[in-house]
């Protein structure tokens, strides 16, 4: 496997188009055929599904695409920093949606401050992948819900405990409350893919959810979709109320009699990065901020 393998693979995956994808690689279109059957050959798979009129990628191609990209990504950065006899400092983080996402700005600028030459990098990454990520060293830490039943090695450090909220717009019968039982829940109900939500809340969301008929039950394929469905007033979910990470344009309401749900950062313990103690320290201390 090798860097113009794989540079063909993510253009073509890009672009789906074969032409569209030699004329950005600057090289002919028989070129970047041999290239992507010599990756499929070397690889065992068929990576793309090809007819006249389409190009589509396989399964296996959907999956080994994240993978390409980061293989390219760190061969480019490494190709790069050797090039200018610079000491960039890579920086891998991950977290599963946007929500966990509005953490790290303020941390991050810190960072970059005290380290000029740092490099970050931010993935989203689906629930059932990231701790593997964290644990074959593709990501430095993850943010995430705590995994109850969970054999990982990784050290994990707790951030906040977090109430579980009805999140819904501000229009909606329930924002007149400010605090809710789980009785006292009604209408529409919005939740989410289980690849996108930890064991903790899908449990919880579903325990509402199966209870509802057919017609007040609505499915999207993220968190960010589920609050934009809230945000058109279709209905309502429930998520963890987690420190900073709120949206402005919508309502919050603590439930009681729910548990609380662990939010913290997963780590390799003990390792040697320069940066990723300061990192932790930073984002502890944004979190105790309740300002």
């Amino acid at each position: 496997m090798n860097t113009v393998q794989l540079e063909c693979f993510v253009t073509v995956a890009e672009h789906l188009n074969f032409s569209k994808a030699s004329r950005v690689l600057k090289i002919t279109q028989p070129a970047v055929s041999h290239q992507i059957q010599t990756l499929e050959e070397e690889l065992g798979v068929k990576l793309f599904n090809r007819t006249s009129k389409n190009v589509a990628l396989t399964q296996e191609g959907i999956s080994f695409f994240a993978d390409a990209q980061l293989i390219l990504k760190t061969a480019i950065s490494a190709k790069e920093r050797l090039g200018r006899h610079e000491r960039f400092i890579p920086f891998e983080l991950g977290c599963h949606n946007y929500t966990e996402m509005n953490l790290f700005p303020p941390i991050l600028r810190d960072l970059s401050r005290e380290f000029p030459l740092l490099r970050p990098s931010i993935r989203l990454i689906p629930f059932p992948s990231i701790l593997g990520m964290v644990e074959n060293t593709q990501l430095l830490a993850a943010l995430g819900i705590k995994y109850e039943q969970n054999a990982s090695s990784l050290w994990y450090r707790e951030l906040s405990s977090a109430h579980m909220a009805c999140v819904c717009s501000p229009k909606h019968p329930l924002a007149r409350y400010e605090t809710l039982t789980p009785e006292q829940l009604a209408g529409n109900f919005i939740t989410c893919s289980p690849r996108q939500l930890s064991d903790t809340v899908f449990t919880i969301q579903n325990s509402i959810f199966m209870t509802l008929p057919p017609e007040q039950r609505f499915i999207t394929e993220n968190i960010e979709s589920a609050f934009t469905l809230i945000k058109a007033q279709i209905g309502y979910t429930l998520y963890p109320d987690i420190p900073h990470t709120r949206d402005p344009g919508l309502c919050y309401i603590p439930i009681t009699g729910l548990p609380k749900v662990s939010f913290g950062i997963y780590y390799q313990y003990g390792h040697d990065h320069p940066v990723l103690k300061r990192f932790l320290t930073l984002l502890t201390r944004h979190m105790e901020d309740k300002t």
